[in-house]
């Protein structure tokens, strides 16, 4: 009898073991949903665009700044009376920021918030542009 139970134990916990590895095996659990990459050809094509109209806008302003008139914007206007260094480091500074709330909406998992707020981006830097360009004529 004591090698019967004994036997039973045995049994019992090599089934249990191998219960357990199977429920662990990498096959039987379902991959968990992947995020997708931040750096997609969307993503790219967009901050490209606000470069150029990051770059269209510093150049407009400049223009603007030497003919008379005065920077709107009063969070960079001690960047750009600071010359072309200073206008090259706010509007560093605000694509920098732009970059930051992209990524920081993309990993907190707000997708749809994060394709918005760069859309908006880019279109406020173009009315931006477009409103210089409009002063400057």
């Amino acid at each position: 009898m004591k090698y019967l139970s004994s036997f039973f134990l045995l049994v019992l916990v090599l089934a249990s073991a191998a219960r357990a590895e199977n429920l662990a095996a990498p096959g039987s659990l379902p991959d968990a949903p992947s995020a997708p990459p931040f750096w997609t050809l969307e993503k790219k094509v967009e901050f490209g665009f606000l470069g150029a109209l990051v770059t269209a806008d510093a150049i407009t302003t400049q223009r603007g700044l030497s003919e008379g008139h005065r920077e709107m914007n009063p969070l960079m206007r001690p960047f750009v009376t600071r010359g072309a260094a200073g206008e090259g480091a706010g509007f560093a500074l605000g694509y920098g920021a732009s970059l930051g709330v992209v990524y920081l909406l993309h990993r907190t998992h707000h997708y749809k918030a994060e394709r918005i707020t760069m859309r908006l981006m880019v279109g406020g830097e173009g009315a931006v542009v477009a409103n210089n360009i409009v002063a400057l004529h």
